[in-house]
């Protein structure tokens, strides 16, 4: 419901299509296993959080329909769940912009015939042209029809159409709509090949911005709509009137009484707008069109509604309210095909108060409205809205009337009436789809009920993702237009959004990982601190300050014990913090714009990457020094973690296609870094749980391994990979952020641009399957000692470190002793632990199991306590007392 869409992908790709490397071992360690491990994929819940420009119904059967997202792919309704179906997730890293869907038609003559046109920019941030896709199988699999031009699904004016239209009556006749001034299209074999319609008189001309020099606002939108007069055609025969809308504010409908062979300006059409839909009446013998003064879909000042007579060429102007009075433009149109003579109208760019919905039932003689004003600013609505499905679409707003939340909507470019269903009605918006399935209680004065038609539909474009060793949240995303959200249960859709405050994008966060409550974001807000803070898990938050000059979230990382913040905001160099940065410092010694992360170990250690140099701070973030580590690549396209429970792991992916690309690791803190020989590409690098009996974390990878694309693990370090998707599932670009769980074997969370947050869960019990491993029987001696960090009324934190003094290395451990007072453990990271009165026992988390000889791990909790708060007297591994100090 934002007023921009987010250009993760594009704005990556501006600097060159990402590619890759490898592991640095020995050619001949190299491994790879191309065949996916067994997976199963699913969305973290979050329904909906992107644009929905069209719904497209099957007009010959009842509950077939689609929808069609701008960077986020396609989707069908099914009935028997509520819910809507991805069609697209086979879409594969080369062709990312094939996400972006642009238009779409279902075919009423055979209905497992659907079409979509897809590409998401015509500039050049998408490097690939648009294609048409067709499937005979309601989109279950495709075959792809490359086009000589780009498709905008993302670009301005893509609310518009439809663009792509199947002829009624002979429906191997498509026509398309093209932008860039690439004029009409015509395909007479079912979609399998297309050729412009050379007579054709009107490419277009409007652009949203002239003085736009990117090629996104531009651009001139060109044909924008295809609508077939079934009337004149029959079975099998082609359709001999069609209307086509243009970009042509002065010429912005044309007709062809001949099936195509030529075409003509509507006489007696309006100037001064663009029509955004034309819908036909074919019972009373109306064309319906909405206009709008401006492309779309967040700009329109005025708006009018015309109704043409298709019999006699007269033209009426049924605007539900006058010109003047219009802020907004229309563009959601449809007509009730069980009671022609009713429709709807949006007003979709009305951001305040709200947006609006006309009805009419007398073929736009008169029109009544979503909501009226009784005495402004006071309001009555003829509808009640039911969120709680998907709660955070309040936003966590209280608004001064006539504001209310949740709103009506905005961008609401497409709205349908189910053709077969007078009282089921969907509408898209900028962050769901709306509907209802009581509507005609507005034409007899009661109200009816809107609630979200959105399940299974997801499309938040995903920056950056963290998962906690422990605490309630399994997952933090970092998302764009929305935010992002605290996943306490992946199946559920979360309460709210981050708020306080709430960024319209989130570009990185972090949590400490020995004090996972302490957690940190920074995103961009048009006004506000760019920083917010959380000390209880990401629950609640507040907002820090801003050092002069920050203009956007950058990158941010917290040290290992949230005791300080290094930052990179955009707008201004590189600034730490010690506590949750009331003041800030500028750091010495790394250059602006610079990706920083914290070492998990050390507290004061800090990283920084930027243009080929990676940089290391050993004194909190203060100063900054260059590494002389060398050969790794030359841009910013890279993403890079440290290792937790080891200090100076430090693992790097990135580069560029035409430069050097791949997978390296330092374990020297970035001292020296050594190319994996095995990665041919790689954009991410995450950490999960270790698979049982390994010595080492899960690594996660999106990459190019073996000469395939796709999403990897390895249980050994890097010395070998599996891709555990399959084609099926690829959802395009896939380089912003992956992680690992560190609780459940197995998982991986994976961002993309439109599809939102992915996870898998691996049916591969020889890595733990997620669950405990078997209790280990370490032998040997061992030594403990018991550190209480920080003590308050009725709470404390402790560190425990515990040391394995003999003479055999441990490949599990587990650690008991009893509370003295009572004490009861609250929070636990870097280990497992249960309680049964006062005794506790603690044990390895997979990662941290293999404890070799003089070796020690460490791991930390907090607890609660009344009374007295006396430490443990004795610790025990098996059953070895150890020494305690």
């Amino acid at each position: 419901m934002r007023r921009t869409r987010i250009l993760t992908a594009a704005l990556a790709l501006a600097a060159g299509l990402l590619a890759g490397t490898p592991p640095a071992l020995a050619a001949d360690s190299a491994r790879v296993a191309i065949a996916a491990d067994s997976y199963t994929w699913k969305n973290a819940r979050i329904d909906g959080g992107g644009f929905v420009p069209g719904i497209v119904f099957n007009r010959s059967e009842k509950n077939l329909a689609y929808a069609r997202t701008d960077i986020g792919g396609a989707y069908r309704w099914q009935e028997s769940s509520k819910t809507w179906t991805p069609l697209l997730d086979s879409i594969g890293w080369n062709d990312w912009g094939h996400t972006g869907v642009a238009s779409l038609a279902t075919d009423s003559v055979n209905p497992d015939r659907v079409y979509a046109a897809v590409g998401t920019y015509t500039n050049s941030w998408d490097p690939g042209n648009g294609a048409i896709l067709r499937s005979s199988d309601r989109g279950a699999s495709w075959a792809k029809t490359d086009l000589p031009f780009k498709l905008g699904g993302n670009m301005p004016g893509r609310g518009m159409g439809e663009r792509l239209a199947i002829d009624p009556n002979k429906n191997s006749v498509l026509y398309l709509g093209a932008p860039s001034g690439k004029g009409l299209w015509r395909s007479t074999d079912s979609g399998v090949t297309w050729s412009q319609v050379a007579n054709f008189p009107n490419v277009g001309n409007y652009v949203q911005d002239p003085s736009d020099t990117s090629g996104y606002a531009n651009d001139n939108q060109g044909v924008v709509w295809v609508t077939f007069d079934e009337r004149t055609g029959s079975a099998g025969s082609a359709t001999g009137t069609i209307y086509v809308g243009v970009a042509d504010k002065d010429n912005a409908v044309y007709r062809s009484t001949d099936g195509g062979a030529t075409w003509s300006r509507l006489a007696g059409q309006p100037t001064g707008y663009l029509a955004h839909k034309g819908v036909l009446d074919t019972v009373n013998g109306y064309l319906y069109i909405a206009y709008s003064d401006k492309g779309g879909p967040y700009d329109g000042g005025k708006g009018r509604l015309l109704r043409y007579a298709t019999a006699t060429g007269t033209w009426t102007d049924i605007s539900p309210v006058a010109e003047a009075d219009t802020y907004y433009g229309f563009s959601g149109l449809s007509v009730d095909r069980q009671d022609p003579g009713t429709l709807m109208a949006t007003g979709y760019s009305s951001w305040w108060p709200d947006t609006q919905i006309f009805r009419s039932t007398d073929s736009g003689a008169t029109w009544t409205r979503a909501w009226d004003y009784t005495s402004y600013p006071n309001r009555s609505n003829r509808y009640t809205m039911d969120v709680s499905s998907s709660p955070w679409l309040t936003w966590g707003a209280n608004p001064s009337p006539p504001e209310q939340t949740p709103k009506l909507g905005w961008m609401t470019e497409a709205l349908e009436i189910d053709p077969f269903n007078s009282n089921r009605m969907m509408y898209g918006t900028g962050a769901t789809v709306y509907g209802t399935e009581n509507l005609t209680n507005w034409d007899s004065g009661s109200q009816f009920t809107i609630k979200p038609m959105v399940r299974g539909l997801e499309e938040t474009a995903v920056l950056d993702l963290a998962s906690p060793p422990s605490g309630g949240a399994q997952l933090f995303s970092g998302l764009g237009d929305i935010g992002g959200f605290r996943h306490t249960d992946l199946t559920k859709v979360p309460a709210m959004m981050y708020t306080q405050p709430n960024f319209t994008t989130t570009t990185s966060l972090d949590f400490a990982e020995t004090n996972p409550n302490t957690v940190v974001r920074v995103g961009n807000l048009d006004s506000g601190p760019h920083i917010a803070f959380s000390t209880d898990n990401g629950a609640n938050w507040f907002g820090g300050s801003d050092p002069s000059g920050v203009s956007g979230g950058g990158t941010v990382a917290a040290a290992s014990d949230g005791s300080r913040f290094v930052w990179s905001p955009a707008g201004t160099g590189v600034q730490y913090t010690t506590g949750f940065g009331s003041s800030w410092a500028a750091s010495s010694g790394i250059p602006a714009g610079a990706i920083v992360e914290s070492d998990r170990v050390d507290a004061k250690t800090f990283y920084g990457f930027k243009s080929g140099k990676f940089y290391v701070s050993t004194d909190g973030g203060a100063t900054f020094t260059a590494s002389a580590a060398t050969g790794l690549p030359s841009g910013d396209t890279v993403r890079f973690k440290a290792l937790p429970g080891t200090k100076g792991d430090v693992w790097l992916a990135g580069g560029a296609t035409d430069g050097t690309y791949g997978l390296w690791h330092s374990t020297n803190g970035g001292t020296s870094f050594t190319k994996l020989s095995n990665v041919e590409q790689a954009d991410t690098i995450g950490f999960g749980k270790a698979a049982t009996g390994a010595s080492y974390q899960t690594l996660y990878t999106s990459a190019k391994i073996g000469g395939v694309r796709g999403i990897f693990r390895s249980t050994d370090q890097g010395s070998s990979w599996t891709r555990i998707n399959d084609d099926a599932h690829q959802w395009g670009w896939t380089g912003d952020a992956i992680t690992g769980d560190p609780r459940v074997y197995g998982r991986v969370y994976v961002s993309t641009n439109g599809r939102g947050v992915i996870y898998g869960d691996s049916s591969d019990s020889g890595g733990g399957g997620g669950g405990t491993d078997p209790t280990p029987t370490p032998t040997g001696a061992c030594a403990v000692t018991y550190k209480i960090t920080n003590q308050w009324s009725g709470g404390f934190q402790a560190d425990v470190q515990l040391s394995n003094t003999g003479s055999s290395a441990w490949s599990g451990w587990s650690l008991g002793w009893s509370f003295p007072d009572g004490q009861t453990i609250g929070q636990v990271w870097n280990a497992e632990y249960t309680q049964s009165g006062a005794a506790v026992t603690a044990k390895n988390v997979g990662w941290n199991g293999n404890v070799a000889s003089g070796s020690s791990v460490s791991f930390g909790f907090t607890g609660n306590w009344s009374g007295s708060n006396t430490k443990p007297a004795a610790f025990k591994v098996g059953d070895q007392t150890c020494k305690v100090s």
